[in-house]
């Protein structure tokens, strides 16, 4: 089981190397249940999620061990990174399907109430935005990051020259990241996301490659 390191050990970053993808996946999610047990606050802890394929099998992991009883979500609230501009949550090329059909559906009692994904066919953007990052932080913040990193150094598509004072905004993908994600589909190339890079590499404790540990704001 991943364990919590020293105080000291957690003003840098730590980088965990496993085998193959398998043992990866197995080693986050057992870290991030074993964040989740050991959260001994009333408030709700708090996880941000990404989607994507890398994540896939953590979430297979945590539906396992949920299923199993072994872990619960009811105490549990979520905020994905992103969602496309203009897609309705039942298009399958949509973030909010993608989450329900991989992973929120299968859990035995994650409360649909604590489900937080950005609305992409909001009439106005930057309203909310601005709903989002309220909402975040009236929940104090987020406990834990689980996030992914492009292969041109996007993280939530905050592409390199993003600025790092950035909060939840609407992106322009770039070539590189629209080949990467969108493939051959024809959707828009505006994206919302949620937490900016700075926060996530100024904040963590005791990260991964997949995992990122931030304080309460």
């Amino acid at each position: 089981m991943p364990r919590q390191p020293p105080q000291k050990e957690r003003d840098a970053m730590r980088v965990v190397i496993q085998e193959d993808y398998r043992k990866m996946c197995k080693w986050a999610a057992d870290y991030i249940a074993a964040r989740i047990k050991a959260h001994g606050e009333d408030r709700p802890f708090v996880l941000g999620l990404p989607t994507g394929s890398s994540p896939i099998g953590v979430y297979q992991e945590l539906v396992r061990q949920n299923r199993a009883g072994e872990l619960s979500f009811a105490n549990v609230v979520t905020f994905n990174m992103d969602e496309y501009l203009g897609l309705p949550q039942e298009h399958d090329q949509s973030y909010w399907y993608f989450m329900h059909n991989n992973f929120f559906n299968h859990l035995t009692d994650m409360k649909p109430e604590n489900i937080n994904i950005l609305n992409g066919m909001t009439d106005d953007p930057e309203g909310e935005c601005a709903r989002y990052e309220a909402k975040i932080a009236s929940y104090g913040g987020i406990d834990l990051f689980l996030g992914g990193i492009g292969v041109d150094g996007h993280i939530a598509f905050n592409e390199p020259y993003t600025s790092l004072a950035s909060r939840t905004g609407v992106r322009d993908l770039t070539t590189a990241a629209s080949n990467e994600i969108l493939k051959t589909s024809q959707i828009s190339t505006c994206r919302f996301h949620k937490k900016s890079v700075s926060k996530l590499l100024y904040e963590k404790k005791g990260s991964t490659p997949l995992v990122e540990d931030t304080h309460h704001e």
